[in-house]
C-alpha cells in the first residue's frame, strides 16, 4: 500500500486491534479502512466500546494497531521508530482533550508555548507564536491569565491554541465541549467551525449527534467496525453517504 495523491492526508487499511483479556479476545477495532483529505471536518460518532477512542489514540500516534496499515502524510506510520513517533506528533498533530490538560501553574501564554519548548524554539520566536495562537482564539487579552483565573470555555480556547500553536496538519479534538456549558460548548463548536474554514483538517470525537453535525463527514463506529460513513450536504455540494 502506498499513498501516492497529495489531497488525502490520512489513509488507514484494515486497520485492526485487539486486547487479550483472560480467555476473551476484545476487538476494539475490527478492519477498518478509509481516507481523510486535508482541509476535511470530521466528526467520528459511537457509543462506549465502539471503537472511537482507540482508533484516536492510533490516528494520533499514541497506540500501535494490532494488524493493518496507517500513512499520515505520506509517511507509514507503522515504520517509525518512538524517537520519530514523537517527533511527527509534535509536528504533524494538535490534540485537544475533553479535561483541558493545562498546567494549573503556568499562565495561558506558557500553556501555548509548551510544545515549542519541547522543540527547542528560542524564547523570542516561542513568545510570538504562542501570543499569535492566542490572538487566533480570542485570548490575547488572558494570555497571562492562570486557568483558575479562565471559564471552562476559555480554558478549553487556551488548549486549542496550544494544539495549533506548532501549524499540525491535523486537529484531533476528543470530546471537546464535554466538560463545558452548554453557551460555551457552542462557543468552541463555532471556533472549531471557523478554523475548518480557514483550512484546517479536523477529526472531532463525540457521542453527541448535535455536536457531529458541525461537521461535513460523519463516521459511525459500532464493535469496532466503521458501520455508517455519511458525507452531507454542505455549501451546496453535494456529499456522498455509505
Amino acid at each position: 500500500m502506498s499513498v501516492v495523491d497529495d489531497e488525502i492526508l490520512i489513509q488507514v487499511e484494515d486497520l485492526r486491534k485487539i486486547y487479550e483479556m483472560g480467555d476473551t479476545e476484545v476487538r476494539a477495532l475490527d478492519g477498518v479502512s478509509f481516507d481523510i483529505p486535508r482541509g476535511a471536518f470530521i466528526a467520528v460518532m459511537g457509543p462506549s466500546g465502539s471503537g472511537k477512542t482507540t482508533l484516536l489514540d492510533i490516528l494520533g500516534c499514541l497506540s500501535h494497531p494490532t494488524s493493518g496499515e496507517y500513512w499520515l502524510a505520506g509517511r507509514r506510520v507503522g515504520g517509525l521508530r518512538d524517537g520519530q513517533l514523537a517527533e511527527l506528533r509534535n509536528h504533524e498533530i494538535g490534540f485537544v482533550f475533553q479535561n483541558f490538560n493545562l498546567l494549573p501553574r503556568d499562565t495561558a501564554l506558557g500553556n501555548v508555548e509548551l510544545p515549542l519548548l519541547y522543540d527547542a524554539v528560542p524564547r523570542r520566536e516561542r513568545v510570538a507564536r504562542a501570543k499569535a495562537a492566542l490572538e487566533a482564539v480570542g485570548l490575547g487579552d488572558r494570555a497571562h491569565h492562570r486557568p483558575n483565573e479562565l471559564s471552562g470555555g476559555q480554558r478549553q480556547r487556551v488548549a486549542i491554541a496550544r494544539a495549533l500553536v506548532n501549524d499540525p496538519s491535523i486537529l484531533f479534538a476528543d470530546e471537546p465541549t464535554g466538560n463545558l456549558d452548554t453557551a460555551s460548548g457552542e462557543s468552541i463548536l463555532r471556533l472549531i467551525t471557523e478554523l475548518h474554514a480557514r483550512g484546517n483538517t479536523i477529526v472531532l470525537v463525540t457521542h453527541e449527534r448535535e455536536v457531529a453535525e458541525h461537521a461535513e463527514r460523519i463516521m459511525s463506529f459500532r464493535d469496532g467496525k466503521l458501520v455508517n460513513d455519511e458525507w452531507r450536504k454542505k455549501d451546496g455540494k453535494v456529499w456522498r453517504s455509505q
